[in-house]
């Protein structure tokens, strides 16, 4: 049992060594351009044990991309949450969207990165980004329904804070969270009696 556990240990740290390299790598240089030879060298996993834990490069990337969903959003929510008044709270979602652009390894949003150079020929790497952008979505959603906010004004915050992104991706600045976050700040407003 022992050996059991030891063993899923090392697959455990092997994996996580491989995802960080990955993570890095495709944020950093795009998908298409890295090979599991680079995610080989960066992460010290070898070859074997990384077509063991992966066994196609597209595993991978939906793993990075699974786990980078889920660190994104909780830093997202993390933010959100230091605030208290539901209008505040929608705002503070651009307010953090800004601080992510001016990171000094921004590379734009990595779902839309991956299905930029995937969307055509992967359904996993499809799935992933739906569902990444579809819990956006939905979390701004509830930030909404709480503000008392019709629905409509989900679709257009979210509208705001994707055309931010892609902005910033190209431009890499943080003009574009500050532009979305007061044409957000005018939709809320006009919503109000």
């Amino acid at each position: 049992m022992d050996t059991e556990a030891g063993r899923e240990q090392v697959l455990a740290a092997a994996r996580e060594q491989a995802l960080d390299a990955a993570e890095e790598l495709f944020y950093a240089r795009g998908i298409q351009t890295v090979g599991m030879d680079d995610i080989r060298g960066a992460s010290g996993v070898s070859l074997k044990r990384l077509y063991q834990l992966f066994p196609a490069k597209e595993l991978l990337v939906e793993a990075y991309l699974k786990r980078r969903d889920v660190r994104w959003r909780q830093r997202l929510a993390e933010h959100v949450d230091g605030y208290e008044e539901p209008e505040q709270r929608i705002l503070a979602v651009f307010e953090w969207l800004g601080r992510w652009f001016a990171e000094p390894d921004f590379r734009g949003c990595a779902w839309i990165n991956s299905y930029g150079e995937l969307g055509a020929t992967s359904p996993r790497v499809v799935t992933q980004v739906r569902a990444h952008k579809g819990a956006f979505k939905a979390y701004l959603g509830g930030l909404s329904s709480a503000a008392g906010l019709p629905g409509a004004v989900t679709d257009q915050l979210f509208l705001l804070a994707e055309g931010a992104m892609v902005t910033a991706g190209i431009t890499h600045g943080t003009e574009p969270a500050e532009q979305a976050r007061g044409a957000a700040r005018v939709l809320i407003e006009a919503q109000r009696p």
